[in-house]
Parts: structure tokens; sequence; C-alpha cells
């Protein structure tokens, strides 16, 4: 049986989250190799009480996962061309550049908000990480939208 959404071109709930997914794996991997590079996975493992890269690999991932699919939920009726998901996806990436280092992640390993620290050498070093992985993320959301509506 086909969806009217399916016949229409719209996306259901399913497909936005599903195209989520896909493009915040895609976003994961690009940001994970920079976070690598830069030495920051261990610091990612802190989250967990681990200070092992792999683990700080594995916590990024499965974050980008859960920000990639509620980037379709948000911003998958705007991401309809791959224009417009990389712009939406490079505020998403900006906004949880934001949210992310300078306010959960702090706050969750107990040392305060680091606003005053947002352009600092590392923090910038961040944005340019999460702006990466939101434009990766909007690309690979619209790919896969692409995709499935097979153009």
């Amino acid at each position: 049986m086909v969806d009217v959404n399916q016949m229409s071109g719209q996306a259901t709930w399913t497909d936005k989250i599903v195209s989520g997914l896909i493009g915040g794996a895609v976003g994961g991997v690009a940001f994970g190799i920079l976070m690598a590079v830069m030495g920051m996975l261990p610091m990612v493992a802190g989250l967990v009480g681990s200070s092992d890269a792999l683990v700080g690999f594995i916590v990024h991932m499965a974050i980008s996962l859960v920000i990639g699919a509620s980037f379709g939920v948000l911003f998958g009726g705007a991401s309809q061309t791959y224009g417009r998901a990389a712009v939406w996806g490079l505020v998403y990436g900006v906004i949880w550049w934001v949210l992310g280092p300078m306010v959960i992640m702090p706050m969750m390993m107990g040392v305060g908000l680091q606003f005053a620290a947002a352009f600092s050498g590392p923090m910038l070093m961040s944005l340019m990480g999460h702006a990466v992985y939101g434009v990766l993320a909007g690309l690979g959301y619209a790919w896969h939208r692409a995709a499935r509506r097979g153009q």
C-alpha cells in the first residue's frame, strides 16, 4: 500500500528520522575524524567515565545519530534541496556548538558554562567541527531523501 505522503513527495516522520540518521552518521564520521586529529575523543569519553578514544568515538557517534534524527524532524521539511539542507545543517551545527561544548557537556562534567571561552582556539576548532558536521548532516539528509524519491 502506498502512503499518501509518499505519493505527494512529502516525507513521513519515519522518513525524516531515517534520513536524519543517515545524515547524522555522515556528519558524525567526518567530525569524529576531526576530533581524533585534535585529540578530543578522550574528553568526549569522559561523559561516560572513560578516557579511551574509541569509547569517545562511540559516544560521539551515538550523539551524532540522535542530533541527525532530530535534524530530520525539525528541519527536514525545510531541507528539500541540497542548498537548503546545507544551510539548515550549518545553522543546526552552530546551535549544537553552543548547546554541546558550552552548555551540556560542561554541566555534565561539573565545570560550569563555557561562554567566556567561546572564542578561544579550542572552541573555534569545535565551531569548525560542528559546522562541518551540520553541513554534511544536512547534505546526507537531502541525499537520502532524494534517493528515496528516486531522484
